[in-house]
């Protein structure tokens, strides 16, 4: 998709769209209550390392509804920003008091300023361009910044469906493996600082800080012809008769 696609996309066909493969109302009332247990676990994960750090600014990047910003807000005494490329999500997050952007974090110019905490909770797995989109966060972030970042693990989760068709999501253009967004973050020039390994066992997230960039950093070959051998494997496994 083009940017504009993608933001007509995210402006009216998302939501419905998103509700219909679940089976249930997917929309900004009814993620309110799931979306704040879900950044209070997470803070809990971030707190220890925010404790060596002098933090007051926060960028949630794909905030949605700024719920995750919101509970980040209280927690750590922060000054948020949303940025979302969904405008009926945005208004959500702008009656939460938060300061808001409509758009991409590809195309925001913050002017210079930095953020002291960027977050990129559950939304890694939309973006339209990851290498772009990390770079830009990687710009945003202070020199003492932390960045957050979690992933659906696409080897965790055809696993656990016994199928890859079972582990696609209909609105992911990336299927990211712990391996792989270790790459990313380390070609972008990010350090993992510490990872959480979600409740859920298919989120894995990971509290990064600025390092030196590994430009050439890929998973090891081993692994990706194992991880090829699995996947066909499980796709042809016989049926249960």
């Amino acid at each position: 998709m083009t940017a504009s696609a993608y933001t007509e996309f995210y402006t009216d066909v998302y939501r419905p769209l998103v509700s219909a493969y679940h089976g249930r109302l997917i929309d900004a009332a009814s993620i309110q209550d799931e979306q704040r247990d879900y950044a209070s676990v997470r803070a809990d994960f971030i707190e220890p390392r925010m404790r060596e750090r002098s933090c007051k600014t926060l960028l949630d990047v794909g905030g949605s509804t700024g719920v995750v910003a919101h509970v980040m807000k209280e927690r750590f005494d922060l000054l948020a920003t949303v940025i979302d490329p969904a405008p009926l999500e945005i208004e959500v997050a702008r009656a939460l008091g938060l300061k808001t952007i409509t758009g991409f974090v590809e195309d925001y110019d913050s002017g210079g300023a930095t953020f002291d905490f960027v977050v990129l909770c559950q939304t890694v797995d939309h973006l339209l361009d990851l290498s772009l989109s990390l770079s830009k966060i990687h710009h945003l972030l202070s020199e003492e910044g932390l960045f957050f970042v979690d992933i659906v693990d696409f080897r965790a989760a055809y696993r656990r469906n016994g199928s890859v068709e079972e582990a696609i999501k209909i609105d992911h253009p990336y299927y990211l493996t712990d391996k792989t967004m270790r790459a990313y973050l380390a070609r972008t020039g990010f350090d993992v600082l510490a990872i959480d390994y979600a409740a859920d066992h298919l989120h894995v997230g990971y509290l990064c800080a600025h390092g030196k960039k590994s430009f050439d950093a890929l998973p090891d070959p081993a692994s990706v012809s194992e991880q090829w051998r699995e996947i066909r494997a499980t796709q042809n496994s016989l049926p249960v008769v």
